[in-house]
């Protein structure tokens, strides 16, 4: 099959792509297409992941390219792993709402709802293309934030499923701490993007979390940045994100007492751009570890492989919520486990959700809906109420005076914004 992926040119690629070259047989790929608009970036990608594929002996051919119709014509799948705005827009995200007052977080709080604001459109107008010229593929998004744009490919009848890395790093780690296969690990898994927790870790019949949580608790609380007490006293993992929620004025003062991580992701990205450069250069290198997104490419290869030849396995991805979380609407996007088929991800009933983390998850819904319908039709007031929403945000007076804000910062992104 040929793959495409929007934002080919990221630094992420070569993740990928080994991922593709090391699991050939789960998911034969016969064409990777990289498309992306920033030549600088697309020569070197390109370059890396072709002596990736050489190295590993697989036979795909490697196109880059910056015409968007010309990756995707005829593909099977597709990813979307683009940044409108670069990591010079994401330093805005991480910094404005600092002034006041709010966590600077590139998909959490004022900073993600900025990110919707630019990605949305983009995301539309690329799915419009794909939906044309590859009519059967499928959209897999591990585009941020991942719900409120998955829920924009799939209101717009798109065939389109979102991916989070998050629960496969918690497969992965917990498989490592018990010294088992990764494969041998269930999560019970619920949530939002970037607003899940681990409630079960099933190892065969036997969940295992108590006895992580008794054993590894305090391995488990550092990995996240929360107390061990909470999570021995909650009885469940919170995905590090929760952070941002459980301790936010104290992630606040740390925020504001140190750089940006734009200002770290961006030289690592200069430094990896540079080593893709080197011709000697076959395998990803170790610095990659830092830029993010670890076991992306496991993720985004099995889903694939999944949605094209309807294995029916289990994965935790972004879905419609349908009835599985009944205090949310049918049409909110949830991420849990679900089985992929061919047809697409179908969520698996889901045990009733606590108070405590189902009030959090329906107040966010809440934020995401209104996220979405001002990056769908514009307007300051609108973004104005969607941070009024957000529990991170909530007050009258700096919802306002953050609209006023991240629309002026984002103007150049936003064709409405132009004159407001």
């Amino acid at each position: 099959m040929k793959l495409c992926v929007v934002g080919g040119g990221s630094t992420y690629t070569p993740e990928l792509v080994d991922g593709l070259a090391r699991l050939r047989d789960t998911l034969p790929v016969s064409e990777l297409a990289l498309v992306d608009p920033d030549e600088r970036r697309l020569g070197p990608v390109g370059a890396v992941s072709r002596r990736i594929l050489a190295r590993y002996g697989h036979p795909a051919a490697i196109r880059t390219t910056t015409v968007l119709d010309e990756g995707v014509d005829g593909a099977g799948a597709v990813l979307l792993q683009l940044r409108v705005g670069g990591q010079a827009a994401r330093r805005v995200d991480e910094t404005l709402p600092l002034a006041c007052g709010c966590v600077g977080q590139e998909t959490t709080g004022a900073g993600g709802l900025a990110k919707a604001l630019r990605t949305v459109p983009v995301v539309l107008g690329i799915a419009e293309r794909i939906a044309r010229l590859a009519p059967d593929a499928w959209i897999v998004d591990f585009t941020n934030p991942v719900g409120i744009v998955t829920r924009a490919l799939l209101d717009a009848g798109h065939r389109a499923v979102g991916l989070c890395n998050v629960a496969i790093g918690f497969q992965r780690h917990f498989a490592r701490t018990l010294g088992v296969p990764p494969g041998d690990i269930r999560l019970g898994h619920v949530g939002l993007n970037h607003l899940t927790w681990e409630r079960s870790v099933h190892l065969g019949e036997e969940d295992v979390l108590p006895r992580l949580l008794a054993e590894h608790g305090e391995q488990l609380a550092a990995d996240i940045g929360l107390p061990s007490a909470l999570l021995r006293r909650l009885g469940v993992v919170p995905s590090y994100y929760l952070r941002y929620f459980y301790e936010h004025d104290a992630v606040v003062a740390e925020q504001l007492a140190a750089p940006p991580r734009a200002e770290e992701v961006a030289a690592i990205e200069e430094r990896l751009l540079r080593m893709y450069a080197d011709p000697a250069l076959d395998t990803k290198p170790e610095l990659l570890e830092r830029r993010g997104g670890a076991f992306y490419s496991e993720a985004a290869v099995d889903l694939v492989a999944s949605l094209s030849a309807g294995r029916g396995d289990i994965q935790v991805v972004n879905v419609r919520n349908g009835d599985r979380l009944p205090f949310l609407p049918p049409e909110a996007v949830i991420e849990v486990p679900a089985r992929v088929t061919a047809a697409g991800a179908d969520p698996l009933p889901v045990d009733p959700v606590e108070p405590l983390f189902a009030g959090l998850i329906a107040h966010v819904t809440a934020y995401e809906e209104l996220a979405l319908e001002a990056a769908l039709k514009g307007g300051v007031d609108r973004v104005t109420d969607a941070l009024l929403a957000h529990p991170l945000i909530g007050q009258v007076s700096t919802a306002t005076d953050l609209a006023d804000r991240l629309v002026a910062a984002n103007a150049t992104h936003l064709p409405w914004a132009v004159g407001t």
